[in-house]
Parts: C-alpha cells; structure tokens; sequence
C-alpha cells in the first residue's frame, strides 16, 4: 500500500498548526504526485502539507537576559555584615544550682494540708 502514490481524500499523518498536534489530515489538493494542502480530520482545518514536522520554535524573548541582569545587581550590592558571634550563656546563682539538683518533694501530709487551708478561704 505504501507503493500506491496519494490520491485526494487519502489519510495521512501531519502536524496541524491549530491543534498544535501531529494528526489525522485528509489530502486535500495535490501539486502533480506531491501533496500540497491537507486537512485536519479533527478540527477541519485546511493548511499546506507541512510533512508532519513541527515548526521552529521563534527567537523571541531569551530567558538568560533576566538571570545576567540579576546577576549584575547583585554583584553591585555590598556584602551583608557577618552575623555577631553567640553571646555566651551567664553562669548560673549558687541557688539555681541547688534548685535543680533537689527538687522540692511534696509530701502527702503536706498536699492535704494544703488542700485544708484553700478551702477555707
């Protein structure tokens, strides 16, 4: 079937510049043996065969430009100054020491008399 030349009507893959995809596309005129517009079977497009390549992307905008232009502000920028180094921590008081080596145990005597005394407020 590859050997039969394309005749008008015939399907065959292209890129469709509509869908932006490579499609399904009828032939629609041809230009002696070779194929010269197609149709999208899905939009129903008719454009010229482009031979089911994609286009070249355009130049427009490059994105490196931002990025060297950043670049350069900041290389303009001074340095931020070092950050200042930990303060050390105080030594701790005789009584912070004691505090935290025994702390206070309340008994159960205590508890209760305690209880007794905010009640009778």
């Amino acid at each position: 079937m590859a050997d039969r030349p394309l005749r008008l009507g015939d399907v065959l893959d292209d890129y469709c510049p509509r869908c932006r995809l490579l499609l399904n596309h009828d032939v629609a005129s041809l230009a002696g043996a070779e194929v010269a517009r197609t149709t999208c079977r899905t939009c129903f497009d008719t454009h010229d065969y482009r031979h089911g390549q994609k286009p070249q992307r355009r130049g427009g905008r490059r994105k490196e430009e931002p990025k060297d232009l950043v670049a350069q502000v900041l290389a303009g920028l001074p340095l931020p100054p070092p950050a200042p180094p930990p303060a050390p921590e105080p030594e701790p008081a005789v009584a912070d020491l004691r505090e935290r080596a025994a702390p206070t145990v309340h008994r159960r005597g205590n508890l209760w008399a305690e209880l007794e005394r905010i009640r009778k407020k």
